[in-house]
């Protein structure tokens, strides 16, 4: 395990300059912006603010840095037409483990939410970052809060004492579950959940060199909890991701079978009926299964092509509650 090297702030100086341009086209994405005593900014994408799909496609870039490129484009479910959220980069780790990856649990008091964006990278507590040698210096921070409250004072302090700066160089972007942009943001991690299922299993991250996947986008849930079972269910059952890696193929055919979903005992039904079985404990599902449905490595050196897993069209169309209807 190596330790985290001290790298000059650039996750999160980029993320900055794009939450200031959210800030400037605030009205017609439908968010709103308000600062907190101590001069903290918090966006809202959908705790009380409608949000859109271009909020969602905001949202989504800012917890990737800008380092991805983040696009709808037209698929399928089922055989019915159907939006994907597709994913494409040329820096998967600093995108996606890096600054994507929901890994900081913020909890104070009543206030609970994920905590993703690059400001992990300047509180530096994961493990991730000290196997991966990565750490920021940061001047000021940006995060992504997945819940269903706005963060207070107390909140900002904690991210803010945790990063090691001032409460007025943080920068909250904040949607629940159970919202199109927060519904759009949580879709948009198929990549990261491949990049991240790869370093579980001890794979060489520095390996993977480019990205692309995509994932449909969900129907906003009625409420957070069928909304992660729905977002998941995207992910798990809908997500297509394609890695460009280097090295030999033999490693590949060894650790290629436990990267897609399937690989998990636990496949095969709604995420939501995974979920209540484990106690609605994250933490007592079978980590396996936090993956994409398919997975593609294409070895720049060899060549070789290697195809894992599948979609389920059957399992999409039952988490969506898709319905429908032949005259």
């Amino acid at each position: 395990m190596s330790q985290p090297i001290e790298n000059e702030p650039v996750l999160n100086e980029l993320a900055w300059d794009l939450v200031e341009d959210v800030i400037v086209a605030a009205e017609d994405l439908g968010v709103d912006v308000t600062e907190t005593s101590d001069g903290a900014r918090v966006v809202d994408f959908g705790v009380e603010a409608p949000g859109s799909l271009a909020a969602g496609t905001a949202l989504a870039e800012v917890c990737t840095a800008g380092l991805a490129e983040i696009t709808l484009q037209q698929g399928t479910v089922g055989g019915v037409g159907w939006p994907l959220v597709y994913v494409t980069t040329d820096e998967p780790l600093g995108a996606c483990l890096f600054s994507q990856y929901a890994g900081w649990a913020v909890s104070v008091d009543k206030f609970f939410g994920m905590g993703s964006g690059p400001m992990r990278a300047a509180a530096c507590e994961e493990e991730l970052f000290k196997h991966l040698g990565y750490r920021e210096e940061a001047a000021r921070v940006v995060g992504v809060l997945e819940s269903g409250r706005l963060p207070g004072d107390d909140v900002v302090r904690m991210i803010a004492e945790g990063c090691g700066v001032g409460p007025s160089q943080v920068a909250l972007l904040v949607a629940p579950t159970a919202s199109l942009a927060g519904t759009f943001q949580v879709v948009a991690r198929s990549v990261e959940t491949a990049l991240h299922k790869l370093h579980e299993l001890g794979f060489d991250m520095d390996r993977v060199r480019n990205a692309t996947g995509s994932a449909p986008l969900a129907p906003v849930a009625a409420d957070d909890l069928a909304g992660i079972g729905r977002t998941n269910d995207a992910i798990l059952y809908g997500g297509r991701v394609s890695l460009w890696v280097t090295g030999d193929d033999a490693t590949l055919e060894e650790i290629g079978p436990r990267v897609p979903s399937s690989a998990s005992d636990s496949y095969g039904e709604p995420f939501l009926d995974i979920f209540e079985k484990a106690g609605r404990d994250f933490y007592a599902v079978d980590r396996l299964l936090f993956s994409p449905a398919e997975v593609v490595f294409q070895n720049l050196d060899t060549g070789r092509v290697h195809v894992l897993g599948g979609v389920n069209d059957d399992v999409l169309v039952r988490s969506f509650g898709m319905t429908t209807s032949v005259e």
